[in-house]
């Protein structure tokens, strides 16, 4: 098997292939693998129209995702995947994030030859993308009073627009000016947030080739907040994989998040806002729009591999150093 860097090209392929099989999780669409493949070194090996398999490398790691391909072939694929990791890297095959549903029908919680371990921290909030649209109801009275007091502080001022690759321009001032303000305030992450930088600003420029919607508010034609979004056909959802926006401005997080929905994708029956890294804040942001379910995900290391011992020592060290 070659993999390689993919190319953009090849993401109408890609996305076709990501479909083949249920799975909920932010990961079933390609968005995310364009925005953050040079951040994971991302090499993808594609069989004709019917599987991928992934590879990445960070900070020394060789790691996986599961195969995407159609869930009667996933057996087959995950053992290649898993030759290829014991004969050409010379390593156990581990596959961070991998969907729940994959890991079920493996059958892998039950395999001796496997440690499988939940990331919590990595879940993906699900919600019911007709709630978020209206936000109807007493439990979203205080987001409906959030945008309708940013509506009316702004009236006549403020746009929102469905953004395409001419719109570049907003999108890298905003991004530079969001990295700025971050890297004062996060230090020891300043080359995540420049690889999501030019990430974003990639994928724009490529808009013609990878199917996503970018959506923003405008506030005196600069460019204020913005949303990213794919779409996963088969679950009939949205996976919003960046959203981003002036915390100067009230209401104006509510605000994308309801009007990208609207005027988007408004036929998905779900949202995926993807996971909270075990931050508090972040995570108590995502409780308040009250998710209908979870996506999980899991961890998967080989252990029946010669040396597999000493990574599973070395991964539960890391796990529980400092606890």
């Amino acid at each position: 098997m070659k993999f390689k860097t993919p190319e953009f090209d090849e993401a109408a392929r890609l996305s076709e292939i990501y479909s083949l099989r249920d799975n909920k999780t932010c990961d079933s669409t390609v968005l995310d693998t364009y925005i953050w493949k040079y951040y994971y070194n991302t090499k993808v090996y594609m069989e004709d129209n019917s599987a991928a398999l992934l590879l990445m490398k960070n900070e020394g790691e060789y790691f996986s995702a599961m195969p995407y391909c159609r869930e009667d072939e996933l057996k087959d694929y995950f053992q290649k995947l898993q030759d290829y990791f014991n004969n050409e890297l010379k390593k156990p095959l581990k596959i961070y994030l991998a969907d729940e549903d994959a890991v079920e029908a493996l059958g892998l919680k039950d395999n001796p030859d496997y440690l499988v371990k939940e990331e919590p921290n990595l879940k993906d909030y699900l919600y019911d993308a007709e709630a978020l649209r209206t936000l109807a109801g007493k439990k979203y009275q205080k987001k409906r009073n959030l945008v309708n007091k940013f509506m009316r502080e702004y009236e006549g001022r403020w746009e929102y627009k469905t953004m395409c690759c001419s719109d570049e321009y907003f999108l890298e001032e905003f991004m530079n000016k969001w990295v700025s303000a971050k890297q004062e305030d996060d230090s020891e992450n300043q080359d995540t947030l420049l690889f999501e930088k030019d990430g974003v600003i990639d994928i724009l420029r490529n808009c013609d080739k990878l199917t996503f919607t970018v959506g923003g508010i405008f506030i005196d034609d600069v460019l204020e907040a913005f949303a990213i979004g794919s779409y996963n056909k088969r679950e009939k959802m949205v996976v919003v994989s960046i959203e981003k926006g002036n915390s100067e401005i009230p209401g104006i997080y509510q605000a994308i998040n309801q009007l990208f929905l609207q005027n988007s994708y408004p036929d998905a029956v779900l949202v995926n806002r993807e996971d909270d890294m075990g931050i508090e804040g972040l995570r108590q942001a995502k409780e308040s729009y009250n998710p209908v379910g979870f996506a999980q995900k899991y961890m998967v290391l080989q252990t029946n591999f010669c040396g597999a011992e000493n990574a599973t020592t070395d991964y539960y060290e890391s796990e529980t150093a400092g606890k």
